[in-house]
């Protein structure tokens, strides 16, 4: 993949995490007068081992994406190679 497609996914991505963050922070005071006015209780938050497992699973699609990139890099440049070396007769 080209690099500046690279780059503008990445920033794409965190654009769009950071919007989200923005985004749940101004729906809090929203949500808790909502909760107050229904009588809902609040969801509770993850516990230690939730939260380890969620960073493991992002762990693990970041290090398949590396992966699938650098793989394609590879067959990449031996497709390059081979196309480079002269044929044999």
């Amino acid at each position: 993949m080209n690099k500046h497609f690279e780059d503008a996914r990445y920033y794409l991505k965190r654009a769009g995490e950071t919007a989200g963050k923005g985004l749940k922070e101004e729906l809090e005071p929203v949500e808790a007068r909502f909760r107050v006015l229904t009588g809902t209780e609040e969801e509770p938050e993850p516990s230690r081992l939730e939260a380890v497992k969620a960073d493991l699973k992002a762990l693990q699609e970041r290090a398949e994406g590396e992966a699938e990139t650098a793989i394609g890099q590879a067959r990449e440049r031996i497709g390059n190679y081979r196309g480079k070396q002269a044929p044999e007769a």
